[in-house]
């Protein structure tokens, strides 16, 4: 089911927690709502389900206009952050319970609470209370719950945050198979950018309740369409070296040193600007125009090695090959990929190049 929203806004008296939002979601992807604690992933989530009236805006699925229906008439699942199950009922009772209150048959309702069960991968667990399942299990009972009365829409709120580290790796991939297999359009919140990257077919990226980008996470990554966009993803951040446009060209604070990119329009000189540097994007040993760095410090991060490199008397941190041997207080010659570099306005956050 394909999903528009248009100029929707969302008050809480005088705070504005989403403001003028527009998006298409389409049908059968699986899209993250992306951004910091307070930017309105939650309150978007809420207004889908119906559970939160919106302020303005409207709200369609496929051509239905559903702004004002309640909840009970949108044909949603929701699967909330601490799972919500019944303590008092069994796992297969947990995921019969909305079938039940539509008054299928008990036969029906079993059949297809054993057919989910199946599908989660927790047929073994159907006699059993949720005080006796793990996290992993109880979402995957959360999931199944939602799924059973056959959903138009499944809604996911940080459906991870409860799971330790190993745990959200696994999950988050039984996500993924889980929405492949049943086709359902799903969306999920998260302020993980590896979770969001990592699973979804398209990230909207939300700060403050503006919409800043929506884009599949590798367009996202690669092109980002402003500072914010570029500093949410990415592990570690972004590097930020700072100085001035001086003619068409960037240079940084305190020296003559200057490199030269592409911009998309004219900019005049003195605009303070972020030379912003995505940590893979730096060459070592330099390849075409090259800056002298020093070498502050290594670290070894899982495979590979992260060096704290002074540019110009800024810090970045670059991922340089173990191959090439470095030593703490060398100076070295480095360069810049294309793919990875951007200019952005240091004050507006507009992308220059």
């Amino acid at each position: 089911m394909k999903i528009t929203l248009e100029h929707v806004t969302k008050k809480f008296g005088d705070a504005v927690a989403v403001n003028d939002l527009s998006a298409v979601i389409e049908s059968g992807k699986l899209i993250a709502l992306l951004g910091p604690s307070g930017c309105g992933k939650s309150t978007i989530l809420n207004m889908l389900s119906g559970i939160l009236p919106v302020s303005g805006g409207r709200i369609f699925f496929e051509d239905r206009d559903v702004t004002d229906l309640p909840p009970e008439k949108r044909n949603v699942g929701l699967v909330f952050q601490n799972y919500a199950l019944y303590p008092h009922m069994t796992v297969r009772e947990n995921i019969c319970f909305p079938l039940e209150i539509k008054r299928i048959p008990k036969k029906q309702r079993f059949e297809r609470a054993g057919e989910l069960a199946e599908l989660v991968r927790i047929s073994e667990f159907l006699d059993r209370k949720p005080s006796q399942l793990s996290g992993g299990q109880q979402q995957r009972v959360a999931i199944a719950r939602a799924l059973a009365k056959e959903p138009a829409l499944l809604l996911l709120d940080e459906p991870l945050s409860n799971l330790d580290a190993k745990l959200r790796v696994e999950m988050r991939e039984e996500i993924l198979r889980i929405q492949r297999a049943s086709k359902v359009t799903t969306v999920f919140v998260t302020h993980d950018q590896e979770e969001a990257s990592s699973i979804a077919d398209q990230v909207v990226l939300l700060k403050l309740g503006v919409l800043q980008q929506q884009n599949s996470p590798r367009q996202l990554y690669d092109e980002p369409v402003n500072f914010f966009a570029a500093d949410f993803l990415g592990a570690p951040p972004i590097n930020r070296l700072r100085g001035t446009i001086e003619n068409g060209a960037f240079r940084f604070d305190g020296s003559k040193v200057r490199v030269s990119l592409p911009l998309r329009r004219d900019v005049a000189n003195g605009t303070e600007a972020i030379l912003a540097v995505r940590a893979e994007s730096i060459v070592v040993p330099a390849q075409g125009d090259s800056l002298q760095a020093r070498v502050l410090e290594r670290y070894w991060i899982n495979k590979d090695e992260l060096s704290l490199l002074e540019i110009e008397g800024q810090q970045c941190r670059g991922f340089i090959s173990g191959d090439y041997p470095l030593s703490i207080g060398e100076n070295i010659q480095l360069s810049f990929k294309r793919r990875g570099v951007f200019l952005f306005d240091a004050q507006t956050g507009e992308r220059l190049s």
